[in-house]
């Protein structure tokens, strides 16, 4: 007897469970616009002008800096919106429109403003081609003072062709004042750079770059560039310009050497008969997603005089792939630490489910897994959002944000706090019915806070899926993130399609609250790593001052447990006002001094032989003839966590890294870091573990994949050297 009321009480224990997992499903959607970050359009602070609208555009002036300073350039921003459906030119538009027009008459202390152009989007409108901006862009400018350090006044009037359905020429009106003082970052400092850092980069032919133009051929009105990237292409693209301008059809691409090689093939659509490319200066602007250069060049004679075969595109095939990728890297996504806390979950779910009909038990399962994907799409539509808002998105990149941890540790807590019986969640009768039974918000949310726990871990193929996603447009970010959420719902999935598994498992008894307790110990170990990751952020007070609220949690919880019936709510009530303080603790206490930066520091790095991330210094170490390492990592990635232990910290790697020749970075990205964010884009990746290494044999880089062997390690460092 006693057994069996042991059994239905931990049953009914489980399914108060569903009922807190259910709400935390609740919570995701809420803490999700928390991904990246989003910037502030609100303040007009110093070195940010008005907003002046025209029709469906609005601009303004921004300036990297609050005051001039001595500098001899200023780094200035013209700064678009557009409502949707609006777009505007590139300094080639294409087959319609013209470029910004700008006039600076009226500006004071102004020798010269120069403007630059970050890489455009392509629009395909009923086989015209046009290259341009929609929804905001920012141009980077550079204002010489006539005389350095006294005030700047900008007067700018600025014609820029609007265009929908219909095309609308809308002038505005602009201006900016900087005093003198210090040059101080301004409020959209970080924003002019972003843009600077989309300018492509020019460089000649076959120079060194993270995206190179190998060559350029022609033969009449065709033209093939073709083009060499070091960590393989995604979605490149290339724009023509030649004087007098010629307009040109969308690329074909061909790929090759594991897409680290790409052929793209235009034409000049109604070309005159004797036209002839070959022999003829041209500029060639590159792009691939955050990627992009610009190359001046001469057209060479095209190899028997013919254009290559455009039959093959990788457009359509390239997603295709990406899905298959996509699904293997969410189903390896399953054997990352991270999952397994919910794995223990699911596993005294699945024992309470023991004896049950099989529909129940598919249900169950399939609900779990339809939590998986929607969480999957819920995460994808808020870095849709925050992207369309130019933060920056990444994978795992939530874990950057000190409220996000908070809401985490609190929830492990409470989970960890359950399975050791402290309380069970009081459930209105209409909702306690309907988890009751076949009830199915319950195995919903676990799938969600699956999906919320995977989120710090990496797996092979799961970079080279979401890197390809964020590249790309709103479809193949929403068709790869649900692949994503199939892979990793895959094991579910297998359950629901053979319940009969479920009736393999004992039946519920006393060994059940053993079972309990070593779960709910090995969630509370989540929430202690949790926490080593808030300390980064908050610094060491704030988040010590979290675990002691989390222990003063579980404690006034367990004291509850023992009070009278009449007084038992103090517990409860107490417990919750720890909970909402833990929150309010990070916005209290600031990161103390010794916090390390994104970037690292000595606190950070240790004793060994790791510096801090340096991306300007890699090509001068190269050319010196070092090899450089790099190691972008963060204390909430845990697949970064385990290369380090694993393969860099020891054997034949760790004895390689002694070598003076060899330069090791570590850029810690558990911090937000705008460089770190920069540097991964270039590389078209979005999600961290990374690594790559530079040498004399590899100027450009060798990425290693996500997952460390000592072999690959090895192999990359004695490529780089120029030894194989």
């Amino acid at each position: 007897m006693n057994g069996e009321r042991n059994g239905v009480r931990t049953i009914n224990s489980v399914r108060m469970m569903n009922g807190l997992r259910w709400m935390c499903a609740a919570a995701l959607l809420v803490v999700a616009p928390l991904v990246g970050g989003t910037p502030s359009a609100l303040a007009q602070d110093a070195g940010q002008g008005a907003w002046a609208k025209a029709g469906p555009l609005e601009a303004r002036l921004v300036s990297s800096v609050r005051a001039v300073g001595d500098l001899a350039a200023v780094p200035l921003g013209l700064e678009l919106r557009l409502e949707p459906g609006w777009k505007t030119y590139w300094r080639s538009p294409g087959d319609a429109g013209y470029p910004p027009r700008l006039d600076w008459a009226g500006s004071r202390n102004l020798k010269e403003a120069t403007l630059a152009y970050p890489a455009p989007h392509r629009f395909s409108v009923l086989g015209f081609e046009s290259a341009g901006y929609d929804v905001e862009a920012l141009f980077p400018l550079r204002a010489q003072p006539v005389a350095p350090g006294q005030p700047l006044d900008l007067s700018l009037t600025a014609d820029l062709l609007v265009c929908s359905d219909i095309c609308v020429p809308q002038i505005v009106k602009l201006s900016l004042s900087l005093p003198t003082g210090p040059a101080l970052p301004g409020d959209s400092a970080n924003d002019v750079a972003r843009a600077q850092s989309l300018v492509p980069r020019v460089g000649a032919l076959g120079g060194e770059g993270l995206v190179s133009v190998t060559a350029v051929r022609g033969s009449g009105a065709a033209l093939e560039v073709e083009a060499t990237a070091p960590d393989g292409f995604v979605s490149p693209d290339v724009f023509i310009e030649t004087d007098p301008p010629l307009s040109f059809t969308a690329p074909k691409a061909v790929f090759s050497d594991n897409d680290r090689r790409v052929r793209l093939s235009l034409r000049v659509p109604d070309a005159p008969k004797d036209l002839d490319l070959s022999g003829r200066p041209v500029t060639v602007t590159l792009v691939d997603g955050a990627r992009a250069v610009e190359t001046p060049a001469t057209v060479a004679p095209m190899a028997g005089g013919k254009p290559m075969n455009d039959g093959v595109a990788a457009a359509g095939g390239g997603l295709i792939a990406m899905l298959g990728v996509a699904l293997l890297g969410g189903l390896i996504l399953n054997l990352m630490p991270c999952v397994l806390p919910v794995l223990s979950l699911k596993l005294l779910s699945v024992i309470a489910h023991g004896g049950r009909a099989t529909g129940a038990v598919r249900a169950g399962f399939l609900a779990s897994a339809a939590g998986i994907v929607t969480s999957f799409l819920a995460l994808a539509a808020a870095l849709l959002a925050v992207k369309a808002a130019g933060g920056a998105v990444g994978w795992g990149i939530q874990f950057q944000q000190p409220l996000f941890l908070v809401f985490m540790v609190v929830l492990v807590t409470l989970f960890s706090a359950n399975l050791w019986g402290l309380f069970e969640v009081p459930l209105p009768r209409a909702l306690a019915d309907r988890l009751e039974g076949d009830g199915l918000a319950g195995p919903f949310a676990t799938g969600a806070f699956a999906t919320l726990l995977a989120t710090p871990c990496s797996a092979p193929f799961l970079g080279t899926a979401v890197g390809f996603a964020l590249a790309r447009g709103p479809v193949e970010i929403l068709a790869i993130f649900a692949a994503l959420g199939v892979g990793l719902a895959a094991p579910y999935l297998l359950v629901a399609g053979w319940p009969r598994v479920a009736a393999w498992l004992p039946r519920p008894g006393r060994w059940m609250l053993r079972l309990r307790a070593v779960m709910g110990v090995a969630l509370a170990g989540t929430a202690l790593w949790l926490l080593s990751v808030l300390m980064v952020q908050v610094g060491p007070a704030a988040a010590g001052g979290i675990g002691a609220l989390m222990v003063g949690l579980v404690l006034a919880l367990w004291v509850g447990r023992r009070l009278p019936s009449r007084t038992g709510w103090a517990g409860p009530a107490l417990a919750a006002g720890l909970a909402v303080a833990a929150f309010a603790l990070p916005l209290t206490m600031g990161p103390t001094v010794g916090v390390a930066s994104a970037t690292g520091t000595v606190n950070k790095l240790g004793t060994d032989r790791w510096i801090p991330f340096d991306p300007a210094a890699i090509g001068e170490r190269v050319a010196a003839g070092k090899l450089v390492f790099v190691d972008v990592t963060a204390d909430w990635c845990i697949t970064c966590q385990a290369n380090k232990k694993l393969v860099l910290a020891r054997g034949a790697v760790a004895e390689r890294f002694t070598d003076p020749a060899l330069i090791a970075m570590r850029a810690d990205w558990t911090r937000p870091d705008d460089t770190i964010a920069r540097f991964l884009a270039d590389h078209g990746r979005y999600g961290i573990p990374f690594n790559i290494v530079y040498g004399p044999g590899a100027p450009q880089g060798i990425a290693l994949p996500e997952l460390l062997s000592e072999a690959a390690v090895i192999d990359a460092l004695n490529r780089a050297s120029g030894r194989s």
